[in-house]
């Protein structure tokens, strides 16, 4: 994984600094198909080229009437160029995006590797539209650099060298004059593009962001949202991120649009310069008609390829604009893709997996407050003090926002504390908290594949039996027997498949076969009704009979107990 957390550095730190050269590296390019889409996009564009060129030379002879056969080798050159354009231009498309596409899905694999071994308390301070923004619609966008922007940018300079070079074989004026109006195309206009809508793409970055923020969180809080009549505020958040959205693109389209107007602008200078050229060759060509016509001085066929040849030229130039602009979006896409990667191990502490270490452990909690790094610091003025013994149970109450998740994940390791340590001790020696630690979420994920396979997210050697038992204690059994192929079911749609409830016993189930030795459980008993929920938690904290058995330790989160459990209780308010 180190190899490939930086693209090859190029000479000057300038450019082995790019966030879009360090994240095209990223993508996990190789030369031959490189190569091979370039090529054939070259060849697609010098088709189209050769077409221009040769269709001039072939109206303007056959408008001096030769015999047929004289035009016969031309007829078929122009027939066959005409077919090999669009057919290297459908291949070129074939192998530009086969290329792209696997890029991109080497890029995500490559940025969840970055992620997965990285600072874990990085990853959990990411907020889930800025998350999904930077591992979608960012890493498309790199991947969009090489089908909108690098190709182009090749094809477009070899075949603007190639006009030149025949222009110059017919009038070295026209050639200075269609390299001039090629730069303005091809360079100029592009670059201001870029320039000139920088500040649109990143406030239209920003608004994105924020509108995968509030439609995630309407989403997926959905019922919650309803039951709190907080749904139209969190509408209308969406409403007005969508709008910033649009007006920022809007922005940015304006800037577009004036660059694109540098290529017809240019083109008309090049052309109008041809006939000018052409005028003037004219005028200095001595003889009458006939000569002319028999191929002495400035013919025909050169006055048309002087003035035809331009027209396709500017071709393959007239995309440049938007590889410009889809180069400074690769760009700041990549450079919040690569502050993602970087993020990740900016307080890593090399360790890449952490082994889950079983059997039962100690944890020792001393004088620990918490918090985020960014937040005011939370939990008691004196701290929070106790030992939790293999077997021992402690619940956490208090109610919204007093810090009771946050406590759970720095018990976790993946936040460091505030104030005082939290240690493992088990076996003898002291261990690495994240080894001997189960977290569970009150908003856990639920895949969209089977039932088994998502207790096989929690430990991946869970065989069927075992995941019947654990359904069963968590009183999912008659659900399970209920569907149509049990443990097999495909849950389409994921948590859509299931009632609040289910949900969370099926979180709970994972919970079971995960072999941590301390659990930790954010809302276990969340959406089930109040004697659900007694029952459940009685059974969660029961030390002895209890679901994790006598040696786990349980840390459990919860709004409210029931009355008459006799546990620890750590009350937050």
């Amino acid at each position: 994984m180190a190899n490939s957390r930086h693209a090859p550095a190029p000479v000057g730190s300038r450019w082995r600094d790019d966030p879009l050269l360090r994240a095209l590296g990223f993508l996990g390019l190789r030369g031959r198909p490189v190569f091979w889409s370039l090529f054939l996009g070259v060849c697609g564009a010098l088709s189209a080229l050769g077409l221009a060129a040769l269709s001039a030379w072939l109206i303007t002879r056959a408008w001096q009437a030769p015999p047929v056969l004289y035009l016969s080798v031309a007829i078929t050159a122009v027939r066959a160029l005409g077919i090999s354009r669009g057919v290297f231009r459908y291949l070129e498309r074939l192998a530009t995006h086969d290329l792209a596409l696997g890029a991109m899905a080497t890029a995500r694999e490559r940025v969840y590797r970055a992620l997965a071994s990285g600072s874990p308390a990085y990853s959990v301070t990411l907020r889930r539209g800025e998350l999904l923004t930077r591992t979608g619609e960012d890493i498309d966008e790199i991947g969009n650099a090489l089908i909108r922007g690098l190709i182009p940018i090749g094809v477009g300079l070899t075949t603007s060298a190639a006009a030149v070079a025949v222009m110059a074989l017919v009038s070295t004026s026209a050639a200075i004059v269609l390299a001039v109006a090629l730069l303005v195309s091809g360079v100029l206009a592009p670059w201001l593009a870029a320039r000139g809508s920088a500040q649109a793409i990143a406030d239209a970055a920003q608004a994105n962001t924020e509108v995968a923020q509030a439609a995630s969180t309407a989403l997926w809080h959905a019922p919650e949202l309803i039951v709190a009549r907080r749904r139209g505020v969190v509408l209308r958040a969406v409403g007005r991120a969508d709008a910033d959205a649009i007006i920022a693109a809007d922005r940015g389209f304006r800037w577009q649009a004036a660059a694109a107007a540098a290529t017809p602008l240019a083109l008309g200078v090049s052309l109008l310069a041809a006939c000018l050229i052409a005028i003037d060759l004219a005028g200095q060509v001595s003889g009458s008609l006939a000569d002319v016509a028999s191929g002495h001085g400035l013919t025909p066929m050169i006055i048309g390829v002087l003035i035809l040849l331009p027209l396709s030229s500017f071709e393959t130039t007239a995309p440049l604009t938007e590889a410009g602009i889809q180069l400074e979006r690769s760009r700041q896409s990549a450079a919040r893709v690569m502050a993602l990667v970087d993020g990740s191990h900016a307080d890593s502490d090399g360790v890449v997996d952490v082994a889950v270490r079983q059997g039962p452990v100690t944890v020792d909690i001393d004088d620990m407050r918490w918090g985020w790094s960014s937040a005011a610091v939370l939990g008691p003025a004196n701290g929070v003090r106790t030992r939790l013994r293999p077997g021992s149970r402690l619940a956490v109450v208090g109610p919204s926002g007093s810090g009771k998740s946050t406590l759970l994940l720095t018990l976790a390791g993946l936040l460091a504390p505030r104030v005082g340590e939290v240690s493992v001790v088990g076996g003898g020696e002291q261990l690495e908290l994240r080894s001997a630690t189960c977290y569970f979420a009150e908003d856990g994920h639920i895949f969209s594949t089977s039932v088994l396979e998502n207790l096989r997210v929690a430990r991946g050697d869970v065989s069927a039996a075992e995941a019947s038992v654990v359904l069963a204690a968590v009183g999912l059994s008659d659900w399970v027997g209920g569907l149509p192929a049990g443990l097999d079911t495909v849950l389409t749609g994921g948590a859509d498949a299931l009632s609040g409830g289910q949900r969370r016993r099926l979180l709970l189930a994972r919970a079971l076969v995960h072999p941590a030795p301390v659990v930790l459980l954010d809302e276990p008993t969340e959406h089930l009704d109040a004697a659900d929920a007694d029952a459940l938690l009685r059974t969660i904290l029961d030390g002895d009979g209890g679901l994790f058995g006598p040696e786990r330790n349980v840390v459990v989160v919860t709004h409210r107990l029931p009355a008459d459990l006799d546990v620890e209780v750590i009350e937050l308010g």
